[in-house]
């Protein structure tokens, strides 16, 4: 056989570098095996040496590495520790990435295999495992039966031989039921009002619903009792955290908690609930935690992933039972007796009857429409069937009670039945109502529709504000505008800065009073500005404009007013006119009528000159000049001597001319005025010109002054004059009697005694020993809770003893002692709620301290939240130990 293949060369190439086959190697013996195949290609390859025919070249070269891994698995496969080992590195991630249906159905028979057999094993395992578990729940189920059995079996004895338990046996027989079923259902009548969602572990509140027409006060606080008797009974009875209080009963209210892992079901109910109830209400329990149980979980007081909740309380305060109002069927008896006393009539009734029963579903048709007519009501579905009506749809509980309806119609009420879901509806007068039961607006407020819209007018608190505001964004998802913008704040803050604006207003409209700077800070009203001492007194001002005085500081400069008024006042107190002289005000001028001696006239002249610089023109052209100088020197002589005769003043001249009188001297500022003698002298005080020079007299009794002024001497000291010598008695703190020792050495150049040396140190070391005591103590709570534990109970005692002891050391010694209690919390939740549960716990340490006979003026609170930490809170014990009350003294 002859090939046509023509000869060729092997090219040369070296081997690749992505594989680590020899691909020249291969090639060769690849031709090796071909000629060895067919003898007549060899001819055609005889440039290529021959090679060695060895297949399992061949084979090392295809499949070394195959090889090289089948032997590792091989090895791996035969030794059973590394195989585990193996397993064990890739079998979580395998697990993880595994879907969950195939790997359920895979683990499924082995876990149940190894459940059984730990079960035969060892029974008690599994008891010990669902004991905690089941216990309490068959424990409570089987409570809840029995008040079931004895409740029906209460009725039933009470109603057995009345006349209503002969009818209602009647019924018994008549429908099937059992008697205490039927019992129950027309003696137990009740209604649930409210429903309140509260968190288990902080015990806020998480949602409330209200019932139609049913009222309360502010559900935060309600909420907040519920769980303060909660952790009071807790804490006195030293109950375990998983227990709580299950049934609260006032007068015909009654309070049923249902406890869930998250969050607690509160139902307040009015009249005689069935025990039935109780399974009801842990079914929204149940529910509302398998649909929100993350959110309750991570609940801190912001409701907004949990709005769906309400809609899940709604079902509670829906649940109600009414008495039967249901009279005896007198007119199916009668037609009954009509149909059998009529018998032979039977063609003309059933005519007959045929007539009444178009008129009859006539009427049922107008009540129909009627209903359909009602605003909050929405018929889904009516119909007739076999003699009776059916109505079914969607009602407002707010809106009119179909039933109710009925009246006049001709419809009989027996013969209907009805089937309403409740819903809200988003009409105006229906979205008023609801705001008006939950926002319960304050008598300044007034709620009313204005083409469409909710709008709200009149004034109200900020907190008032803040909760319609909130109101107002919930309805804006689909209901009617909510428009409050026409209520004006009236808080207490806003409500007081308008009455310190309305008394700036006053006092700017007061003549001689210029305001020149006005502000509200911290609380504190600030006022400056320009005040004549002529003028109305600002503090007098503030009578009647409900400021409290101690909170306004005031500062204000004396200015002389240039005023027709003030002007005249001053001028009648310098020039003092005398009784034949009177001054007036006329067209802003001052006028001077009358008749005067000439050298109050001259004096009258002098003070028109200086007037006329800027203030009002002073006319003295219509007085007439009268001068008796002679009475005049003699009133003088006795105003000079009445002046030698004061103390602390000293006449060095005096002398008369010209009708003028002249003094001079030097006068201690502690002295009498000597103006204010001329008083009853008769000498004209217009015509007096003094020069006085200022000096300190060193009369014992002026240096008094001075040394209480300058010294401040504590209660515990007293000065007093003993034969020209100033003696200090009594205790005082050892720097007080180191200033007093300097005074007197300052005293002594000048010739006065003041004796120090009966003053004693005032020992403090035992109020500082004391003092650090009470400041190294703290009060300690548990997270959330703003009531200490009763381990602190001793802590509290010895407190309140030391505060006493430390105010009465304090009171004996002069000084004036004050306790600061400061609230702090750890960073867990939101900060406004920190710093309020922070000043709760400072409020109830105050509470116990008082009830403890410490006087409540002696203790002080604020609340400081998380910002002052005692230790950091990423410590082992750093959050434990700020949740605390710490103690600070301060000594007046």
């Amino acid at each position: 056989m002859t090939s046509t293949v023509d000869p060729f060369n092997l090219p040369q190439r070296t081997a690749s570098n992505d594989t680590e086959i020899d691909r020249e190697a291969l090639a060769r013996l690849l031709i090796e095996i071909a000629r060895n195949v067919d003898p007549d290609y060899r001819a055609q390859f005889e440039a290529v040496p021959t090679a060695d025919p060895r297949m399992e070249t061949l084979r090392q070269l295809l499949v070394s590495r195959e090889i090289s891994e089948l032997s590792r698995v091989t090895h791996l496969l035969d030794e059973p520790e590394q195989l585990a080992a193996a397993v064990g590195d890739v079998l979580p991630s395998a697990a993880g990435r595994a879907p969950y249906a195939q790997l359920g159905e895979a683990l499924a028979p082995a876990v149940e295999r190894a459940v059984q057999r730990s079960i035969q094993k060892s029974p008690r395992t599994l008891t010990d495992i669902l004991y905690p578990v089941f216990l309490p729940a068959i424990r409570k189920s089987i409570g809840e039966k029995i008040d079931q059995t004895f409740q029906s079996l209460n009725e039933t004895l009470r109603h057995i031989f009345t006349w209503h338990g002969l009818k209602w046996r009647l019924e018994a027989w008549r429908t099937g039921a059992s008697f205490s079923a039927v019992v129950l259902k027309h003696s137990l009548v009740y209604r649930v009002e409210h429903a309140f969602l509260i968190h288990r572990n902080s015990g806020l509140l998480i949602a409330h619903v209200t019932a139609h027409n049913a009222t309360s006060e502010d559900p935060q606080l309600i909420s907040s009792m519920l769980s303060a008797i909660q952790d009071f009974v807790k804490d006195s009875f030293n109950e375990k955290e998983q227990s709580g209080l299950d049934t609260i009963r006032f007068g015909e209210l009654r309070l049923w908690s249902e406890v869930g892992p998250f969050a607690t079901l509160v139902s307040v109910i009015r009249g005689n609930p069935p025990e039935e109830l109780h399974e009801i209400v842990r079914d929204v329990l149940l529910r509302i935690h398998e649909e929100s149980s993350q959110a309750l979980e991570q609940f801190d007081g912001d409701g907004s992933q949990l709005a769906s909740v309400e809609a899940q309380l709604q079902t509670c305060v829906e649940l109600k039972q009414e008495e039967s109002n249901d009279g005896f069927p007198w007119l199916v008896a009668a037609v009954a007796l009509l149909l059998l006393s009529l018998a032979g009539g039977w063609y003309f009734l059933s005519w007959q009857s045929a007539q009444r029963w178009q008129a009859y579903v006539s009427r049922w048709q107008a009540y129909v429409s009627r209903v359909e007519a009602q605003p909050g009501i929405i018929v889904a579905e009516q119909q007739v069937r076999d003699g009776q009506f059916y109505i079914a749809g969607l009602r407002d509980p707010l809106a009119v009670d179909p039933q109710s309806l009925l009246s006049g119609t001709g419809v009989d009420p027996a013969g209907v039945h009805s089937q309403w879901q409740f819903y809200q509806s988003l009409e105006p007068e229906f979205v008023l109502k609801r705001l008006t039961a939950s926002l319960a607006p304050p008598d300044s407020v007034r709620l009313s529709i204005v083409d469409g819209r909710i709008v709200a007018e009149g004034e109200a608190p900020d907190t008032w504000i803040s909760r319609a505001r909130a109101a107002a964004q919930q309805l804006s998802a689909g209901g009617p505008v909510f428009d409050i913008s026409g209520v004006r704040d009236v808080s207490p803050q806003v409500r007081e800065a308008e009455r310190w604006h309305a008394y700036v207003s006053r006092l700017e409209t007061q003549p001689g009073i210029i305001v020149a700077d006005q502000k509200i800070s911290d609380g504190q009203f600030y006022i400056a500005g320009l005040r004549d001492p002529l003028g109305a007194d600002p503090q007098s001002l503030l009578s009647g404009t409900e400021v409290d005085p101690a909170r306004v500081h005031a500062q204000w400069h004396f200015y002389q007013s240039l005023e027709p008024e003030f002007v005249l006042k001053r001028l009648t107190a310098s020039l003092y006119p005398p009784d034949t002289v009177r001054l007036s005000i006329v067209d802003d001028r001052i006028v001077a009528e009358g008749e005067a001696p000439d050298t109050w006239i001259d004096r009258a002249r002098a003070a028109a000159r200086q007037l006329s610089a800027g203030g009002p023109e002073f006319d003295i052209s219509k007085v007439r000049d009268v001068s008796p100088e002679a009475r005049a020197a003699e009133h003088w002589q006795y105003y000079v001597s009445r002046l030698e005769a004061q103390s602390g003043i000293i006449v060095a001249q005096q002398s008369a001319r010209g009708g003028h009188f002249y003094i001079s001297g030097l006068r201690d500022p502690l002295a009498a005025d000597p103006q204010a003698l001329l008083s009853g002298t008769d000498v004209d005080p217009a015509r007096v010109h003094a020069q006085w020079q200022f000096y300190q007299s060193l009369d014992p009794k002026f240096v008094v002054k001075r040394l209480t002024a300058a010294l401040s001497p504590p209660k515990t000291v007293q000065l007093s004059i003993i034969q020209g010598r100033i003696v200090a008695v009594g205790e005082a703190p050892a720097g007080w009697i180191n200033r007093a020792r300097a005074a007197a050495e300052q005293l002594s150049a000048d010739g006065v005694v003041l004796d120090v040396s009966q003053l004693r140190e005032l020992n403090l070391a035992e109020l500082n020993h004391l003092r650090q005591a009470i400041q190294t103590t703290d009060i300690f709570f548990s997270s959330g809770k703003v009531v200490p534990g009763p381990e602190q109970t001793p802590v509290l005692d010895r407190l309140a003893d030391q505060i006493k002891e430390f105010a009465q050391s304090a009171r004996n010694s002069g000084v004036t002692a004050r306790f600061m209690l400061t609230g702090h919390s750890d960073t867990t939740g939101r900060e406004t709620a920190n710093a309020s549960i922070s000043a709760a716990r400072a409020e109830t340490v105050r509470a116990l301290l008082n009830k403890r006979g410490v006087a409540p003026e002696l203790l002080l609170v604020r609340g400081a939240g998380t910002f002052e930490p005692a230790v950091p809170e990423n410590s082992l014990t750093g959050s434990s130990t700020n949740r605390r009350v710490s103690i600070t003294v301060n000594l007046d």
